[in-house]
């Protein structure tokens, strides 16, 4: 007998197609909204993601009032510095775990007639494989060698054998290109160079250190380290500050999660007018088949028999709505995260995957529930009275 009422659920939504199918398209909006926006915004953390989470679980120490150019591998050197005592205590605290004491700075250089303001960071040579791997030619070898980060090798032509002056007329020979590594929270030698520390030392008379980087192998042990060394130099008054990857990593994770979250939200939006449309257009159709309903109550069709006819109908305008709407979400998530992202490979994971599943399941949910008054309307109507109307 369902299925009987199944056939004329679907008869009257062909019999009133042009309704039906702007039903329809308010759920295909809705579905591509909410699909769309998940796409775009779990893309965009699993891209962030990706970029910082190459740093590895370490921490960096810098000065307490920010020096080292702002803690994550900035250009500019300030006054306050990380002692050569100081590193050697963070070695005994950290060991077994690397330690890398960095020079960081901004200097002026001319690649031929090219003139430009890059980040330099000066690092021991043992200490660079660490931290960067090299895409063309060697790493840095005793004292002398310039290591450059991909996108200012692309932007100024450097290449392996290029000659850079330096602004106190000093030169050096790029010995190798870096893999590009994307954002971090140590350095971020993509538009850097880097360069041996004595060389640097011998030009400049460093008084310290800019930062430390500490290498953690154990993540258990990330929290127990940045207690250590709050006790060892903040004990009474803060000297030093320490940033953990993760803890970072987490936190920015977090807070685009949330955008993901706030941009789906609005997504939802469309798809409650959609669900405005689908009520309209059943309680139309409940007040224009009323004698239909009515002739359906006086030869013993039950009261839960007409509300599945027009649940059905409702059923069916979400699924089409959601189905055509997960297959548009999918074309168009594609085509943001290219235009945004310049790659497609996030569309891909199985989490951006389940926002076209969700905004799917929201479309049926939503046309069932529009459908439930029209129905409930329909099922309740005096058989005596519908069969009077006209």
């Amino acid at each position: 007998m369902s299925w009987t009422f199944f056939d004329i659920a679907r008869r009257n939504l062909q019999r009133n197609l042009f309704r039906s199918m702007l039903a329809i398209v308010g759920i295909v909006i809705g579905v591509l909204a909410i699909s769309s926006l998940g796409i775009l915004g779990n893309s965009l953390t699993l891209s962030v993601t990706d970029q910082l989470s190459t740093v590895g679980d370490s921490l960096t120490v810098i000065p307490h009032s920010g020096g080292g150019g702002g803690g994550f591998g900035g250009g500019t050197a300030t006054p306050e510095k990380i002692t050569d005592r100081q590193v050697q205590d963070l070695r005994r605290i950290a060991a077994p775990n690397p330690v890398i004491p960095v020079y960081s700075t901004a200097e002026r250089i001319e690649v031929g007639s090219e003139r430009a303001v890059l980040s330099v960071y000066a690092l021991n040579p043992d200490d660079v494989p660490l931290l960067v791997e090299v895409d063309q030619g060697i790493l840095l070898r005793g004292n002398s060698g310039v290591l450059a980060g991909s996108r200012a090798a692309s932007q100024y032509k450097l290449k392996v054998g290029s000659q850079i002056r330096f602004s106190d007329g000093s030169t050096q020979r790029v010995v190798g290109i870096l893999k590009e590594r994307g954002i971090g929270f140590d350095i971020q030698p993509d538009m850097a160079l880097i360069v041996p520390a004595r060389w640097y030392e011998d030009r400049t008379h460093p008084t310290g250190f800019d930062q430390v980087i500490i290498k953690v192998k154990d993540t258990a042990r990330v929290q127990a380290l940045q207690t250590a060394i709050d006790q060892r130099f903040n004990r009474r008054e803060t000297v030093l500050d320490t940033f953990s990857s993760k803890e970072i990593l987490s936190s920015i994770q977090t807070v685009f999660g949330q955008i993901s979250t706030f941009t789906t939200a609005i997504g939802g939006i469309s798809l409650v007018v959609a669900g405005i449309s689908i009520l309209n257009v059943m309680m139309m159709s409940v007040t224009e088949r009323t004698k239909e309903i009515g002739i359906l109550r006086s030869i013993g069709t039950l009261r839960r028999e007409i509300r599945q006819m027009f649940i059905y109908e409702a059923l069916m305008l979400g699924l089409i709505g959601s189905v055509l709407g997960g297959l548009l979400s999918f074309g168009a998530g594609w085509l943001i995260s290219l235009l945004v992202l310049q790659t497609t490979k996030y569309l891909f994971d199985p989490s951006s995957l389940s926002s076209i599943a969700l905004g799917m399941g929201f479309g049926i949910v939503t046309a069932l529930l529009s459908g439930l008054y029209p129905a409930w309307t329909a099922a309740n109507l005096n058989p005596i009275e519908a069969l009077r109307h006209e």
